[in-house]
C-alpha cells in the first residue's frame, strides 16, 4: 500500500521548500490520509484511467491516485511544488505513472498534455474552481467524469437546479456539459492551514449534448445576461443582449418563455431554445 502523506509529512515538505500557503493561489492542503482515501474512492477511478489532477499542491491527493494505479497528469502553477512532487512520489512508488505539467489550469490546452485525461479529480483553489472546470471541460473532451473538492457554497451552485435559491450561471454552464451532483461534506479539520470556509466534494459525468444549433459561446452569453440581474425578469435582464427590453420580449416570446419569467427558473434546454430565437 503507498505511504500517504499525513501532517508531520506536509509540514516537513513545506519547511524543506520554504512553502507558506498562499491565499492568492487558494492553497489549502490535504493532510488527512483517510480523506484522500476517501475522494479517491468516490471518484471511482482505477487503472486504465488517466486522472488530471489540478493544484497538486505537496502530493496528498497524487500518492492516493497513483495507489490505484491509474496514471496522473498534474497541473501545477507553482514551479517549486511542480519541481518537488516528482521526488515526492518516487520516495513512495509510481513515479513511472506520473505526468507533471507546469502551468495554469486556466490556460493549458489538450496539446500541453502528454495524454488525454478521462477523469478530473482535484482539491481547487476555491478562487478558481468553476472557472477551472469550465475550461477543461470546454477543452479537454475525453473528460467523461470529474470529482471535484471546492467551498461548500460553490458546490451548492454547481449542483443546483432551477428554482433553487443558489441556482445560476454555474449551476446553468455546467449542465451544458452534463449532470453535477454534490456527494459528500469535507471538515475544515483535514486542512493546513485550516481554511475559514467549509468544503464538499462535487461529482459530475459528462452527458449528451444539449440539441441545439447554436454554438456554446452564443447560449452561455443568453446566460450570463440573465442572472447579471437576479431579481429582474428575462424581459429587463437581457435588454441589453437583444438591444432593447422589446426586442427581449419578442425573442422570449418566440423561444416560447414567458417575458416575466426569472432566469433562475430555466434549465439549459430552454435558455438554448432563447439563444436560437435569434436566427
Amino acid at each position: 500500500m503507498t505511504e500517504l502523506l499525513g501532517p508531520a509529512e506536509i509540514r516537513a515538505l513545506a519547511a524543506e521548500l520554504d512553502v507558506r500557503p498562499t491565499k492568492k493561489l487558494g492553497q489549502n492542503f490535504v493532510h488527512d490520509p483517510n480523506t484522500v482515501r476517501r475522494i479517491v474512492d468516490l471518484s471511482g477511478v482505477g487503472e486504465g484511467d488517466v486522472v488530471l489532477e489540478v493544484g497538486p499542491g505537496l502530493g496528498s491527493l497524487t500518492l492516493g491516485l497513483l495507489a490505484t494505479g491509474a496514471k496522473v497528469v498534474a497541473v501545477e502553477i507553482d514551479p517549486v511544488l511542480a519541481g518537488r512532487l516528482p521526488d515526492t512520489v518516487a520516495e513512495r512508488g509510481g513515479a513511472e505513472r506520473l505526468t507533471v505539467v507546469g502551468a495554469d489550469a486556466l490556460r493549458v490546452t489538450a496539446g500541453d498534455l502528454p495524454e488525454q485525461p478521462s477523469a478530473l479529480v482535484a482539491n481547487l483553489p476555491y478562487n478558481v474552481a468553476v472557472p477551472v472546470v469550465l475550461h477543461l471541460l470546454a477543452e479537454l473532451p475525453s473528460l467523461t467524469s470529474g470529482l471535484v473538492m471546492v467551498q461548500t457554497e460553490v458546490a451548492d451552485r454547481m449542483a443546483a437546479g432551477p428554482g433553487s435559491r443558489t441556482y445560476g450561471v454555474p449551476s446553468v454552464k455546467l449542465a451544458w456539459y452534463g449532470k453535477a451532483r454534490k456527494v459528500a461534506a469535507v471538515p475544515r479539520s483535514v486542512f493546513w492551514p485550516v481554511p475559514n470556509v467549509d468544503s464538499a466534494l462535487v461529482a459530475f459525468e459528462r452527458g449528451d449534448a444539449v440539441v441545439t444549433a447554436v454554438s456554446r459561446k452564443r447560449l452561455f452569453a443568453v446566460v450570463d445576461a440573465a442572472f447579471s440581474q437576479r431579481r429582474k425578469t428575462l424581459r429587463a435582464a437581457l435588454a441589453t443582449w437583444a438591444g432593447s427590453a422589446e426586442r427581449a420580449g419578442e425573442l422570449l416570446a418566440k423561444a416560447g418563455i414567458d417575458p416575466k419569467t426569472r432566469g433562475e427558473q430555466l434549465d439549459v434546454h430552454q435558455f438554448a431554445r432563447i439563444a436560437a430565437a435569434t436566427d
